[in-house]
């Protein structure tokens, strides 16, 4: 008897009737054992200089707890708050809004001529750009206090330094971060509108500046905050506002008077940042 020519040959495929059982797949392997020390390395570097910074500056579990009772003792005395001390603080609180709004806004202003001078994508030529990154980086490195102190020195005591402090903080923080914006920008339009023989301004005005602007006004809006909180501080160095009755309470150990202050200030701020967030909502 022939044998049927349209039987199928086996297939390589199928599994001989002698194999043993399918061997089970292997675990994927994990991370190479020098990319894993290395992790390991890298997190025992940062522990053993977390806990040298916290020897060398005292900031130990033990000076916490010994601190407590201190910390309870001024609580207690700075409650309750003197309530009819409030009458007296509502002017010097208008007069620290009034300094976070004039310093955010001109130091805004000033911010950004000098973040498109600071961009790569919009002032390629780097004898300009470098210098001004390096004149922002000072005025960066330069704390608010430290301006509302030299400025005292300067105009004298009163809200006017306490502005001028502001003003140049503001302009450090938004020229910073709004350059950064601009050189995250989509460059598509940019380069098309370069394309099509666009001037220099036109690619600013149409092509940079409606990509950057909600960058921008989120910027100076949580400057704004920040600064209504700094403002409130400068008046320990007699930059005006809301901070000098904070010293003067502070000095004469009348921590009610002090709390009343602290409270009111929360208030405002947090005024202030539910506004701005509605703002930023409808804005952005």
């Amino acid at each position: 008897m022939k044998p049927d020519s349209t039987a199928q040959p086996l297939s390589s495929t199928q599994p001989s009737p002698h194999a043993g059982p399918p061997q089970p797949s292997k675990p994927p392997a994990g991370p190479p054992l020098p990319g894993r020390y290395k992790r390991y390395a890298t997190w025992m570097i940062f522990i053993v200089v977390l806990v040298a910074c916290s020897i060398h500056t005292d900031a130990t579990p033990y000076q916490l707890i010994v601190g407590l009772p201190e910390m309870g003792k001024l609580l207690g005395e700075m409650f309750p708050p003197d309530w009819s001390y409030l009458p007296t603080i509502w002017k010097p609180m208008l007069e620290t809004i009034q300094i976070a709004i004039v310093g955010t806004t001109l130091g805004a202003i000033l911010a950004i001529p000098v973040a498109l001078l600071c961009a790569y994508n919009v002032m390629p030529r780097k004898l300009i750009s470098l210098p001004m990154r390096t004149i922002l980086n000072l005025v960066r490195t330069i704390p608010d206090l430290l301006f509302a102190s030299i400025f005292v020195a300067v105009f004298g005591i009163g809200p006017f330094a306490g502005m001028l402090a502001l003003l140049f903080f503001s302009f450090g923080i938004i020229a910073k971060l709004t350059f950064e914006a601009i050189e995250a920008i989509d460059p598509g339009p940019l380069e098309a509108m370069t394309a099509v023989g666009a001037s220099r301004i036109q690619v600013i005005a149409f092509g940079v500046v409606p990509q950057a602007l909600p960058y921008f006004v989120s910027y100076l809006l949580y400057t704004f905050e920040v600064n209504v909180r700094a403002a409130s501080v400068l008046g320990l160095v007699g930059a005006g506002g809301i901070g000098l009755l904070l010293d003067r309470s502070l000095g004469l150990f009348r921590y009610d008077r002090a709390s009343i202050i602290i409270l009111l200030t929360l208030v405002i701020v947090l005024a202030i940042d539910y506004g701005s967030n509605l703002l930023r909502r409808k804005l952005l």
